[in-house]
């Protein structure tokens, strides 16, 4: 048993300081919820540094868990919004950040569902967030990433780990065997990027796959309204339902019936015999203004 007290102020969470928390308080990581604990502090400190936080900049970190990214982001001069839906870990975190001496201005917690979330606390000398750092839970990564992007215009980048196999999905072009909704609604916000690989040796529990960062810089100016997004994704997700068939009839039922399907296809310049598959984002808006012409 180790004679520091993980609780006392010091440097970031080690291996040893996680499972000493986590056992002090009867935390254990929940499969259902996804929870993968980091405990490496030099990853940590790698991944804040991707993000290229600033001093002062105000930060929010979905899932902080144990806090290991949480006082990583403190560490490097952000103040943190943090999200967590597990009660324990909600009322664990801020005892383990008040115990490391951090001011409580430079922090705020809210207890709930991320997904469910539309309204942020403010930060007293920060403002509103205006970067997403975090290690999401896998089993809702991406519909996450998405609705922060979506809610939370304020937000200008996001730098997230996840399953591998996601910034695959994120970050595929037209064409791509990975290419999908997905890459077409994250590319509608910014330009995701592969970031870098994570060892699945720095988690506890360790994870039976592989994990990556992914980072996602918003378009200087956005590429439509909100209604228009509400459009486009509707279109997206028509293709991407039955992705093997060819867009008109993949778009059939979306459009009301596979005449109409190509008379909209037609009308953006699109090849009814074209799969979703190859478009790109711009094309998903023109089939989405046709569908407003022919109306």
């Amino acid at each position: 048993m180790s004679t520091e007290d993980p609780s006392r102020p010091g440097p970031l969470l080690s291996a040893r300081d996680i499972r000493e928390l986590a056992e002090a308080a009867g935390i254990r990581p929940s499969k259902q919820r996804g929870q993968n604990f980091v405990m490496d502090p030099n990853t940590v400190r790698t991944i804040v540094s991707r993000a290229r936080i600033e001093t002062g900049q105000p930060v929010l970190e979905i899932g902080p868990g144990l806090g290991s990214l949480t006082l990583g982001l403190l560490e490097a001069g952000a103040d943190v919004v943090a999200v967590e839906l597990d009660r324990g870990l909600a009322e664990l975190l801020p005892h383990t950040l008040a115990a490391r001496e951090i001011d409580a201005d430079r922090f705020r917690l809210v207890h709930d569902d991320a997904l469910q979330v539309t309204e942020l606390p403010a930060l007293p000398h920060a403002g509103a967030p205006t970067a997403l750092v975090a290690n999401l839970p896998y089993n809702v990564a991406t519909p996450i990433l998405l609705t922060m992007l979506e809610r939370f215009e304020t937000l200008r980048s996001a730098l997230v780990m996840v399953q591998s196999e996601v910034v695959d999905r994120l970050t595929a072009g037209p064409g791509s065997r990975t290419y999908g909704g997905p890459s077409v609604k994250a590319a509608w916000y910014g330009r995701a990027v592969h970031a870098g690989r994570i060892s699945r040796q720095i988690f506890w529990p360790v994870p039976n796959v592989d994990s990556a960062l992914v980072e996602l810089v918003r378009h200087e100016q956005p590429l439509g309204t909100p209604q228009e997004r509400e459009a486009v994704f509707a279109v997206i997700d028509a293709a991407f339902a039955q992705r093997r068939k060819t867009l008109r009839a993949a778009l059939s039922g979306w459009a009301g019936s596979a005449t109409r399907s190509e008379a909209i296809l037609r009308g953006a310049g699109i090849d009814p015999a074209a799969r979703g598959e190859t478009l790109e984002i711009e094309q998903f808006r023109a089939i989405a203004r046709a569908e407003e012409e022919i109306t």
